[in-house]
């Protein structure tokens, strides 16, 4: 199975690192957050990964390179000239994800067991499969009685999008910033350009199998700002 990490974005809370550096290379006791996560693939039997780059992408590749890509496959999708976002940096790179793929986000550090929600997602024959927790965040998706995702609520502003009347018997979970797809999703797919990725499961999970796998109880930080690194680095040594 191929990996994604999405390592294009700006990276702005976590300044003054950023002004200067990719958020991918921010370190955590020494080690930048590419090296874990690659690692933490690699760890899982991981070998093909597409990583997109766009602020200081000459420092990803830069590293990459020093570390002979980690001895794996490493595919860099460059977005240097415009970031697409989620669902434009997947899309770019649809040709390279012809089955089951993990997508994840470089700036969170999980000990989330990849292979069981590989599994879940394959048992459950669904389009998308989110990893989700109960855990503060402003932002929540709700799933149903078989984890089904129906909504999302932004919790300051309270915009809503629901594929149900009431999302009042819902699970309220928080998106932990990794996932499995199905290449066919890209079928599905009507927006070009810059999109998120989460508008376009907004727009299918009313006729879609887009469920999540709760793995609340476990570890995940996501290392987005200053705090989030000195908090990471007392759990991932």
């Amino acid at each position: 199975m191929k990996a994604m990490l999405f390592a294009a974005g700006l990276g702005t809370r976590l300044k003054p690192f950023t002004e200067n550096h990719p958020k991918a290379l921010a370190p955590v006791n020494g080690k930048p957050l590419l090296q874990r996560n690659i690692e933490y693939l690699i760890d899982y039997g991981i070998t093909e990964i597409i990583i997109n780059v766009h602020h200081f992408a000459d420092q990803i590749i830069s590293f990459l390179e020093e570390h002979n890509y980690f001895g794996i496959e490493i595919t860099i999708s460059d977005e240097t000239d415009q970031v697409l976002e989620t669902g434009g940096g997947l899309l770019k790179v649809r040709e390279l994800l012809t089955e089951d793929f993990i997508v994840m986000n470089v700036d969170i550090l999980t000990d989330l067991d990849l292979n069981a929600l590989i599994k879940a997602h394959q048992t459950q024959n669904a389009l998308v499969t989110l990893a989700v927790s109960d855990r503060t965040s402003s932002r929540k998706l709700f799933f149903d009685e078989q984890n089904t995702l129906k909504g999302w609520r932004n919790l300051n502003t309270n915009e809503e999008i629901s594929a149900i009347e009431t999302l009042d018997h819902c699970k309220e979970l928080a998106f932990s910033g990794i996932h499995v797809i199905h290449p066919t999703i890209f079928d599905k797919i009507t927006q070009r350009g810059k999109f998120s990725i989460m508008k376009v499961y907004m727009e299918l999970m009313a006729h879609e199998t887009i469920v999540g796998f709760d793995h609340s109880g476990g570890i995940l930080i996501d290392v987005g700002r200053p705090s989030s690194v000195l908090e990471a680095e007392e759990i991932f040594k």
